[in-house]
């Protein structure tokens, strides 16, 4: 026997929940000078950290995230206090830093406690207390960009929007490389530990994703033609099933084309980014399989702005993406005519897809003389 059935399909329709914008900098924050030694001479100091703030209140950010921010912090958040909360504070560099005795006979033993990682979020939008992670393998602390003689690690936030939108935010600064030693391809030891990074804040993320949609961003010091990002990272997440993960720049900039890795050294241009306008700083989304999206906007890495006298107030230039959230709603849409035959059950997803195996949508059973639909959970 041949029935007919009109049955009803499930779909999910995308609604603007709203937008945010976030920016990443490194605020080029280690002291000037520490005794009669030059540290970072050429850096903004607090005169400049000064028009760091100034120019972060003009923009106006929703939110924004720090690295390097050391020795300068009140510079940087005076003007920003009123309009923004900020999280804690890890501490300065230096030989005068409270409760810090440094042992300048063993100074191979010495590492500040600091990670130089900050941030501050506008009002209205709200936070749990930040997790903060040390980096289980890192090198270099008198050589190979002195990574070790401060606590680098990232730090993730537990963030809900001023519209009720809950986002997770790793923030971060990962092993760097000398210039010198990347020309002379004598950076190996920094490649493994950028590499161990990355895997440890993969583990991270994958133990913690749910719903809630989460941005990764930061001071990387990864360029996709000489770290193998995209297969040990982008690529790893849409494996787990657990989600998919895409880099605002390579999106949009790119056409979602991840630059291929390459052997040699590629040389940066006055302003410390690739010719492709890749920078060391990355903003990368991740939507989970199930619950609440991003969808990138727009992306731009601020060259014109943020410049006093031709050169970046900080150390990089600010790299900024707005977003729009897009969260599911479970509908139903237009009655779709069949001819159903005795068989064996059929399952379609929520987007009216035809599938396999049970899932949450809809079950279509027949029996040779009817049918029926039912919501699999």
């Amino acid at each position: 026997m041949i029935s007919s059935l009109l049955y009803a399909t499930a779909a999910i329709q995308a609604q603007q929940a709203g937008r945010f914008s976030v920016a990443t900098l490194n605020v080029d924050g280690l002291p000037q000078k520490l005794l009669m030694f030059n540290v970072n001479a050429d850096g903004p100091g607090s005169a400049g950290t000064v028009r760091i703030g100034k120019y972060l209140l003009q923009r106006g950010y929703d939110l924004m995230f720090f690295q390097e921010d050391f020795n300068y912090h009140d510079e940087l958040t005076a003007l920003l206090e009123d309009s923004y909360t900020f999280d804690q504070h890890s501490g300065a560099v230096g030989l005068d830093v409270p409760g810090k005795k440094i042992d300048l006979l063993h100074a191979q033993n010495e590492r500040f406690d600091c990670d130089g990682l900050g941030a501050c979020w506008k009002n209205g939008i709200t936070a749990g207390t930040p997790e903060r992670t040390a980096w289980h393998m890192t090198f270099g602390k008198f050589s190979h960009a002195n990574d070790e003689l401060v606590t680098k690690g990232y730090r993730r936030y537990d963030l809900t929007l001023a519209d009720g939108t809950p986002l997770t935010v790793y923030n971060m600064h990962m092993d760097a490389s000398a210039t010198v030693d990347e020309a002379e391809q004598k950076d190996g030891k920094d490649r493994e530990a950028r590499l161990s990074e990355w895997q440890q804040l993969l583990d991270d993320i994958l133990a913690h994703l749910d719903s809630h949609p989460v941005l990764v961003v930061g001071d990387v010091n990864s360029y996709y033609y000489r770290d193998p990002v995209k297969a040990n990272f982008i690529d790893a997440i849409a494996a787990s099933g657990k989600g998919t993960a895409s880099d605002v720049f390579v999106e949009l900039a790119l056409k979602g084309e991840y630059p291929a890795p390459q052997d040699g050294y590629q040389s940066e241009n006055k302003d410390g980014y690739l010719l492709s306008g890749e920078t060391l700083d990355k903003i990368i989304y991740i939507n989970p399989t199930e619950g609440i999206r991003l969808k990138a906007v727009s992306y731009s890495l601020d060259t014109e702005g943020y410049k006093r006298d031709g050169k970046a107030l900080g150390d990089h230039f600010p790299l900024v993406a707005t977003f729009e959230v897009m969260k599911r709603d479970e509908t139903k849409t237009t009655a779709v005519e069949g001819t159903l035959r005795g068989a064996a059950p059929d399952y379609y997803s929520l987007q009216g897809r035809h599938t396999d195996q049970p899932a949450k949508g809809v079950l279509i059973e027949h029996d040779g003389r009817q049918a029926r639909k039912l919501m699999v959970k």
